[in-house]
């Protein structure tokens, strides 16, 4: 984290207040400097974030500062205590010097259904900020902060990144607090941060992380990565198909296509169907009555103080019926478990962050439409209970900043760190090395995650440090015999280019003899050779027991094997399915 110097914050205070442009409303509440200094001195110098100058989206609490929410008439009172998210960061040293505007009651994606003024991209007076952490997203884009607080719901803290090219981090759902938070839906509410590089966000949600016992929706990360979560993230899917997109956006998103195959080792395709069809339960199902019922009784009776598009989405939250409720979260479940398939073969996604970057008068015009279309690729997040980063891809061919966003199931924020600061040429922190007293072993076979024998590698102690495929020269196939269906793999020099798709998994030293007990022959552990030219430890078969074998190779790994209907039907074992290759050799 850029660290201001704890006498430089007022100053940051200062420079804000001289910087306050009624054409870019970024603040609602700028702190007096005597406060700021007298907040600075009072930081521990050794404090992980000492100094660092904070900016609060005023839908979080500030002890002594009212909390809008984009909404005047609650101007005149002040919390009594602040948010757990900002007490976090000011514990580690940094200090607030101000509060940012936000689409009112966090109810938008464009930034400019404020009372207290539209916000405009940082590059384009003519183009919307994105919101609703309109304000957040531009105090660090202006270099006013190099920190700030927003929220995501929908892609609140996502889409305003990606239209003024910075870094926004959007958590597991409960890996920060919300309590002090005014809830737009508390259930799916995420405390986020914004930063202009990764390195930046890592102290920052550090200091954040926190399972706090009086958040009902808080929840502690788990001692071990949750099924699937790799080490490394090393597979990156994106869309089989083409994305709705504006002319000019997808010419970017093409282009950060491209850059993806130098960053990831594999690039798979799979359909996005039904994360898209989440997104739209959002505003198309019954989650709208959380709305209402988290602010609904702000909203009457109506006057200027209330945003009139914020208004008359939400009051239609008072008429969802309780089984609509239900039938939308069974809805809800039914894809959420299409989607669970892809996780077993990919360690993320890239998806652009938005479809477009519209105009404010484009957003004038027609301020619903143009709002719910951006939300297409955002929405899914939090209901699917997925974790994402938005992170900047350059620049649109009309100079707009365009950003693309990297989603992984929940608890995977680490090492999607690790893969956003891969993206954005920063240093990773995921140590290359095995640690003491571990070795790793590939897998290519029921040990897969998601498969009827991966538990023993867990109940073994072992973590998924990474997925990968062989070198070339390898075939795989299906062993002959009673039992679960087998797969063996075999080097024969004239396997196919793009190698077979394994699971590399680090296990402690006793682990591995005890798992070799339970490999009958034709298996054994011998030296398997990946496509990046390392080798580790591996399950082989001997070419003498595959002779009777069925070969399976051109399936490119065993689980897209089981999924083959014959093999379903003779071994009952059902796939996760739901990725097809992409080319270049990839699984």
């Amino acid at each position: 984290m850029t660290s201001t110097a704890p006498d430089g914050v007022a100053a940051a205070t200062r420079t804000a207040q001289l910087a306050a442009d009624p054409a870019q409303p970024i603040w609602i509440t700028l702190l007096d400097p005597a406060e700021v200094d007298d907040a600075a001195g009072r930081v521990d110098p050794d404090a992980p974030l000492a100094g660092t100058a904070v900016a609060v989206k005023d839908n979080l609490d500030l002890a002594g500062h009212p909390t809008t929410a984009g909404c005047p008439a609650l101007a005149e009172r002040p919390a009594a205590s602040s948010a757990a998210a900002v007490r976090r960061l000011t514990d580690a040293g940094a200090v607030v010097i101000g509060k940012t505007n936000l689409d009112q009651f966090a109810t938008g994606l464009v930034g400019t259904r404020s009372p207290y003024g539209a916000c405009h991209s940082v590059a384009s007076a003519a183009h919307v900020s994105g919101g609703s952490s309109s304000g957040s997203a531009l105090a660090v884009a202006t270099g006013l902060v190099p920190l700030a607080l927003g929220t995501d719901t929908a892609g609140s803290g996502r889409v305003p990144a990606a239209f003024n090219g910075i870094v926004g981090v959007k958590p597991t759902r409960g890996l920060v607090s919300t309590v002090g938070v005014l809830p737009a839906c508390a259930g799916l509410d995420c405390v986020t941060t914004f930063t202009r590089t990764v390195a930046e966000a890592r102290p920052a949600l550090a200091a954040l992380t926190w399972a706090d016992p009086d958040d009902p929706w808080s929840r502690p990360v788990p001692t071990q990565p949750p099924h699937g979560v790799a080490d490394r993230m090393r597979v990156v899917a994106v869309p089989d198909r083409p994305l709705d997109l504006d002319p000019v956006h997808e010419t970017a998103w093409r282009a950060a296509l491209r850059r993806l195959r130098t960053v990831a080792a594999h690039v798979v395709e799979v359909d996005v169907t039904a994360f898209l069809a989440a997104a739209r339960l959002l505003y198309d199902g019954p989650w709208l009555a959380a709305r209402w019922a988290a602010f609904g009784h702000l909203l009457e009776p109506d006057g200027p103080h209330l945003d009139p598009t914020v208004r008359a989405i939400v009051r239609r939250g008072r008429d969802i019926a309780g089984p609509d409720v239900f039938a939308g979260l069974d809805r809800l479940a039914a894809l959420r478990r299409r989607t669970e398939q892809v996780w077993s073969d990919v360690d993320a996604l890239l998806l652009p962050v938005t479809p477009g970057h519209p105009t404010l008068a484009e957003v004038a015009a027609d301020p619903v439409g143009v709002n719910a279309r951006l939300g297409q690729f955002t929405n899914f997040v939090n209901l699917l209970d997925l974790c994402a980063v938005a992170v900047p891809a350059g620049a649109r061919t009309d100079g707009l900043p365009f950003g693309v966003q990297f989603v992984a199931p929940a608890f995977a924020d680490a090492p999607l760190l690790d893969l956003a600061a891969l993206w954005c040429g920063e240093s990773v922190t995921t140590p290359a090395d095995e640690p003491t007293g571990t070795t790793t072993v590939a897998v290519a076979g029921a040990h897969l995650t998601g498969l009827p024998l991966n538990p023993q590698l867990v109940e073994l102690g072992g973590r998924l440090a990474y997925r990968a495929r062989t070198a070339p020269g390898y075939r795989l196939y299906r062993l002959v015999g009673p039992g679960l269906p087998r797969p063996g793999l075999v080097r024969t020099g004239d396997g196919p280019a793009g190698g077979i798709a394994v699971e590399v998994w680090r296990l402690p030293h006793q682990a591995v003899g005890a798992l070799l007990g339970t490999v009958p022959p034709p298996l054994g552990l011998g030296s398997v050779e990946l496509d990046d030219g390392s080798r580790v430890t591996g399950f082989l078969a001997e070419e003498h027991g595959v002779r009777d074998a069925v070969d399976v190779t051109a399936a490119g790994g065993w689980r897209a094997a089981v999924a083959d209907a014959e093999v379903r039907t003779a071994g009952d074992v059902r796939p996760a399915g739901g990725v097809t290759t992409a080319g270049g050799g990839s699984p």
